[in-house]
């Protein structure tokens, strides 16, 4: 069985640099870490791997300096890490970024499983896994809660629809699942694992790897969708002590309420 194991690195504060022009992350001067989400997904696949004997690659696209996950990955005992990284992919919103990883999923060849995070700590739509399997065709299962089986041929899994129910599913192969997170227990990365794996190389994936080479398809050109702006929160420290009875303090909140637009 082939598992594809989506991450993504993610900055590791709100302190981050915007391009003024493009309103997007400029992800190479910021410190990163992998996706919480996405360590869920990871694990998710390495303990089907350990049940029923599956070939783990780990696929991420961003800058040269997303290697860090995917060394990582290698670390939670992934078989094989891949790095999208190209000037072309800079700037996708979630169109051109599912179409980019699905492009890329489908260059590495045969895939049983597709395994995605819930959704991502700095875009947080949880909209690219599902249109990755709609780009590849395939079907999806989303806030998988737990694995209850897997064969060579489909999984069993709970989906979460609510605080209170969640639906079981079986669902053949080839597809796609996100997975929330709690779904299992994260391992820390194993020194000794890492031992195994040091020789291991990453491989980078660019534009003239894909099975379609149109740049229009691709980071900026083909978003479908442009972020008017995006900046960090203001640091907003203003006190303000009421003083008095109950009632005159109540109603003295509420005015203060009311003249910020709070309610």
């Amino acid at each position: 069985m082939n598992i594809v194991a989506c991450i993504k690195q993610v900055p590791a504060s709100s302190n981050v640099d915007i391009n003024p022009e493009t309103g997007t992350l400029i992800r190479g001067t910021a410190a990163g870490k992998m996706n919480p989400f996405d360590l869920f997904a990871l694990e998710c696949a390495v303990q089907l791997k350990e049940k029923c004997g599956a070939h783990i690659t780990a696929l991420t696209m961003g800058p040269p300096q997303s290697e860090k996950i995917l060394k990582e990955a290698f670390m939670m005992d992934a078989d094989e890490a891949v790095l999208l990284t190209d000037k072309a992919f800079a700037g996708a919103d979630v169109l051109a970024t599912s179409y980019t990883l699905s492009q890329a999923i489908e260059s590495l060849g045969k895939t049983d499983l597709i395994i995605c995070g819930k959704q991502t700590t700095d875009g947080d739509t949880a909209q690219v896994g599902p249109s990755i399997s709609e780009f590849l065709k395939i079907p999806h299962i989303s806030n998988v809660s737990e694995i209850v089986e897997i064969n060579d041929n489909s999984i069993t899994l709970y989906q979460e629809q609510s605080d209170k129910y969640r639906l079981l599913i079986n669902i053949a192969f080839p597809c796609l699942i996100t997975v929330e997170k709690d779904i299992c227990m994260v391992r820390l990365p194993s020194y000794k694992t890492g031992l195994k794996n040091r020789d291991k190389q990453i491989k980078t994936l660019t534009l003239s790897d894909m099975p379609d080479k149109n740049p229009n398809n691709y980071g900026l050109l083909g978003s479908a969708t442009q972020v008017e702006r995006i900046f960090p929160p203001d640091d907003y420290n203003e006190k303000i002590n009421l003083d008095g009875k109950d009632e005159n303090i109540g109603k003295t909140l509420l005015e203060h309420l009311i003249n910020a637009k709070a309610l």
